[in-house]
């Protein structure tokens, strides 16, 4: 049986090709709004403002035939393992993003310094626990 995903949302960002985005969130990504799909608006009612929580994303448009690349753009570089990487293109292009909540507004999380393109879809959504054990 294969595996399947179900979106969750989609983010809104200023973001419209590969070329502008940064490599990581703190590398002067822009904030960016995630929309929630209807069927799933019960499930961000306890996110609040300043929270801290982790992304996941599909990265739609990445090539997911690479398994070595070059870190960072780096051709001078030798190819390493992608596993060993960060790098969006991948065999399953999954997104993991630690941003901070702005605002919530109806259907849409308002986010800091999200690195991820116009129209990418969203896997989910955690809270990010610090120095927390066994907490849900």
């Amino acid at each position: 049986m294969q595996p399947h995903l179900t979106f969750i949302g989609e983010i809104h960002s200023k973001l419209k090709t590969l070329e502008e985005c940064p490599f990581q969130e703190n590398e002067n990504a822009p904030e960016a709004s995630i929309k929630i799909f209807p069927e799933f608006m019960e499930g961000i009612k306890d996110i609040k403002p300043g929270d801290e929580i982790l992304l996941l994303t599909w990265l739609h448009v990445a090539d997911r035939t690479v398994i070595k690349c070059v870190r960072r753009n780096n051709y001078d570089s030798p190819p390493v393992g992608v596993f060993s990487t960060r790098s969006p293109d991948r065999p399953n292009p999954i997104g993991i993003h630690v941003v901070k909540v702005v605002s919530i507004n109806n259907d849409s999380i308002q986010v800091e310094e999200l690195e991820v393109l116009d129209g990418t879809p969203l896997i989910d959504i955690k809270p990010v626990l610090k120095n927390q054990v066994n907490k849900v």
